[in-house]
């Protein structure tokens, strides 16, 4: 018994990538740009020490990060993420005299904190500032990857890709019938580091100051979020 062949018209019809006289296609673009407060700010700390010889060049460095660290610490919740990077002793030869006679011993470790109380960090900053032979580079202003700021920009660039069709499909007469794809073409926080007003002069000091400086009042650098999406949309056949 011969199996009749199935008509092609009673199943799914495979979706084409362009558009045809009964289902014209319209392509549109949806952009949305926000502007909203950071949620932490960064800094880095270098602690430098020196000494005759390499035990009281890393004696010194011990003992200036441990202050460092405790007073980070000593801010309990403000301050979100704690971490040490790179750690160096070096030498230091003397210029005159033949061979390599050591004349000191140089040592330095780096030191990232993220805080997310801009009350603090102003108070902070200085602090770390007064402390002998200690820089502090920052603030680095910047959203969590999780922001909510990110969605409502994802979702705002949607909402605009099908106001735009909308607006395309009313000037000929039409209506929009089916969304044939939606394509994420990124969504992303303005990069921190090129952000050069936002960052707050290093400061270096070689010995502590008597009295305790004044808090720095740091301005939090409002952050720019861009989404964009690709939309294609059916509509109903046009009367031209």
């Amino acid at each position: 018994m011969t199996t009749p062949s199935a008509d092609p018209a009673d199943g799914p019809r495979p979706a084409v990538p362009y558009g045809t006289p009964d289902a014209p296609r319209l392509a549109v673009r949806g952009d949305a740009h926000l502007e909203v407060d950071p949620e932490t700010a960064g800094i880095t700390i270098t602690v430098a020490s020196r000494g005759k010889d390499r035990t009281a060049a890393l004696d010194d460095l011990t003992r200036r990060n441990t202050t460092v660290l405790d007073l980070l610490k000593s801010y309990g919740d403000a301050v979100e993420h704690l971490e040490t990077g790179a750690f160096t002793i070096s030498p230091e030869l003397k210029d005159k005299g033949r061979g390599e006679r050591v004349h000191a011993y140089h040592g330095r470790v780096h030191i990232t904190a993220e805080l997310t109380d801009f009350t603090a960090l102003g108070e902070l900053t200085t602090r770390l500032a007064d402390l002998d032979l200690t820089r502090v580079d920052g603030p680095w202003w910047a959203l969590r990857p999780d922001s909510p700021a990110h969605r409502r920009a994802r979702q705002q660039a949607v909402h605009e890709a099908v106001r735009r069709a909308r607006e395309y499909a009313e000037a000929l007469g039409t209506i929009l019938t089916a969304l044939v794809e939606l394509a994420d073409i990124g969504a992303e926080n303005t990069p921190l580091q090129p952000q050069a007003p936002g960052r707050m002069r290093s400061m270096a000091y070689a010995a502590a100051a008597e009295d305790t400086a004044p808090a720095l009042d740091l301005e939090p650098q409002r952050q720019h979020v861009h989404a964009a999406v690709n939309a294609r949309f059916t509509m109903a056949p046009p009367r031209l």
